[in-house]
Formats: structure tokens, C-alpha cells, sequence
């Protein structure tokens, strides 16, 4: 059992069998890989019947390769930068999931192509034994039990026919498991609390799209746009532009860039960059590596006063709280 990439010139293979992912200690690994057209940099962390993994994919030149695995598995697929798409023996429609997309599938002998348009991609993934998936998920709303159903009767099957943008909760709690500084069994503790809490706000996310509806996104561009506008604001976090200037760099106008920037991510664009800026403070001053002074002036708040504030506003305590 493993995973296989492969294109006209070369194939990569990746073994790996039930056991990597029913032993009960814990796992974590880094590693490096050749593939065709470039390298594949990856870390991953096995525990409990499930497989956390991360992999940068640095390209020579942008290509296309078929991939294929012959595991039954649940995998919450979030796909940080670049294009993949995936078809599954079983499924009548193939899935494409552009950079800043996610979706949760379920499937035994998965295929597809893994399209790389850019040098670079991102991928974040959560893999699930069948066993270890229906224990976790056996109290979820009615969506997963749904989607649970189909896994018992062994129907390979998506979450949800369309792919979502993976908002701030979503990438703050896959930011909180890539920067995870515990060992052991602490942080295997830990890891199992956060890939619940992504599975849960995967699930509530999809519930919030079917009960809403598409009112300023009409294209696939429009959506790029706003993407690559967060990705900017991001960069800039400590001297961000203003809305006018950021619609300019973007390429969009700025009355579809703020509602469909709301419509998105389920709130402004400096309202997403506010909770950020708090969230990655608030990082810093768990790992105790900076003061609070420097925090606020590197994440671009004008004083200390000003960012205690809205601290004190968002988590209901000091920065110096935080440490004691």
C-alpha cells in the first residue's frame, strides 16, 4: 500500500502500510524527496490512526503529474497554494481545489492530477483510518454523520460537492499545529485536540454554504483576486495599504473587493487582518521569546496601549496575562 507520483519521465513511490497508521504511540518525521521536475519537502506526525502532513513542492518548471494511492482513508484536504485536482474510482465528478481551498473526501483506490501551475505548493493534509474517523466524528452535526453513513456502506464520497476557502479559524488552527513547540505525549494530546477542532470548523463551514448563498463572486477571477489580496495583506501585516490601494494592487475595484472579501472569509479584510495581527501576538507570547513591546511594533500597532486594547478586547485578558 503506499502513494505514487508519476509523469512521462519519472515516478515517485511512497510506501506505507496500516500499521504507520494504527500504532498507538507517536510518530513525527521531516524528510526530503526528489520528484519529477523538482523536490518535495514534507513533515508529517502519525498517531492514533491518523496522519498529520504538511509538504512544500518546489518546482524547475510549472508541470502536471498523475498521482494514485490504494488506501481506504478519510483525508481533510487543505490546499494551501496551487492546483490539484482529484478523481476517485467510485465518484461521478473530479475535484479541483485551487490554493486556499478544502474539501474532505473519503476513498479507497483515489487517482487523480496533481497540477501544478506555479514554482511553488502548499498542501496540508489530515488522513483517517476508517475506524479511527468514525470514532471522532460519531457526535458531529447531521452533515458528518451523513457523511459517515457513506463511509460504513463504503461509498467513496466528498464532504461537500463544492470547495470552500479556508478562512481565518481554519488556517489559525492549522498555523497552531504546524508551530506546535510541546513533544511527546503532550503533543500528541495536543495534535488530537486541534485535528477535532479542524474537522468541526470544516464541517460548520460547509453547513454555513449551504445555507448561503453567492451574492458578489461571480468567476473564478474574482476569487483569485480576493485570495491573492488576503495573501497580500498577510505579507504586509506590519504596514498594510489601504482599501482603495489594495484593490489597485490586486486588480479588482475596491466595492467588489470589500464584499467579496466579507462574502469570503465571513469578514473584512481589516477585520481578518486585526484578529491575525492578535493571534500570532498572542503566539509570540506563549513561546515567551519576545516582549510585548516588541510584538506590538513588529505586527505594526502605533503603542503598547493600542495593542493591549484590542488584546484585552479579543481574548479577554492582558498580553501580560498571558505569561503568568
Amino acid at each position: 500500500m503506499g502513494f505514487e507520483l508519476r509523469n512521462d519521465e519519472k515516478a515517485f513511490k511512497m510506501a506505507f502500510g496500516e500499521n504507520d497508521f494504527g500504532n498507538h504511540g507517536f510518530k513525527e518525521d521531516a524528510f526530503t524527496i526528489n520528484i519529477p521536475f523538482g523536490q518535495l519537502t514534507a513533515k508529517q506526525w502519525l498517531f492514533d490512526g491518523i496522519k498529520i502532513l504538511y509538504s512544500e513542492t518546489d518546482l524547475d518548471k510549472p508541470t502536471e503529474m498523475d498521482w494514485k494511492g490504494d488506501t481506504e482513508l478519510i483525508t481533510m484536504h487543505f490546499n494551501l497554494q496551487g492546483r490539484t485536482s482529484i478523481k476517485q474510482d467510485g465518484m461521478s465528478n473530479s475535484f479541483e481545489l485551487n490554493g486556499n481551498q478544502h474539501n474532505l473526501f473519503y476513498g479507497t483506490n483515489a487517482e487523480g492530477k496533481m497540477k501544478l501551475d506555479e514554482l511553488r505548493m502548499k498542501s496540508f493534509m489530515i488522513q483517517f483510518t476508517k475506524e479511527s474517523f468514525l470514532m471522532i466524528s460519531k457526535d458531529g452535526n447531521e452533515s458528518l454523520k451523513q457523511f459517515a453513513n457513506k463511509i460504513i456502506s463504503g461509498t467513496p464520497v466528498a464532504f461537500s460537492n463544492f470547495n470552500l476557502n479556508i478562512d481565518l479559524p481554519l488556517q489559525t488552527c492549522i498555523n497552531s499545529i504546524l508551530n506546535c513547540d510541546y513533544s511527546n505525549g503532550l503533543k500528541r494530546l495536543f495534535l488530537l485536540s486541534k485535528t477535532i477542532e479542524l474537522l468541526v470548523l470544516q464541517a460548520e463551514s460547509f453547513n454555513k454554504f449551504q445555507n448561503s448563498e453567492s451574492e458578489y463572486i461571480k468567476s473564478d477571477y474574482d476569487k483569485e483576486r480576493i485570495v491573492f489580496a488576503r495573501d497580500y495583506l498577510v505579507k504586509n501585516i506590519d504596514s498594510p495599504p489601504t482599501l482603495v490601494e489594495l484593490a489597485k494592487i490586486a486588480g479588482i475595484n475596491e466595492y467588489k473587493l470589500k464584499r467579496g472579501f466579507k462574502e469570503m472569509f465571513d469578514q473584512t479584510a481589516f477585520s481578518y487582518l486585526s484578529d491575525l495581527r492578535l493571534d500570532l501576538a498572542k503566539n509570540d507570547l506563549l513561546e515567551g521569546k519576545k516582549l510585548a513591546t516588541e510584538i506590538a511594533f513588529e505586527l505594526g500597532y502605533c503603542s503598547l496601549q493600542h495593542f493591549s486594547n484590542a488584546f484585552k478586547k479579543k481574548f479577554g485578558i492582558t498580553p501580560s496575562q498571558v505569561r503568568r
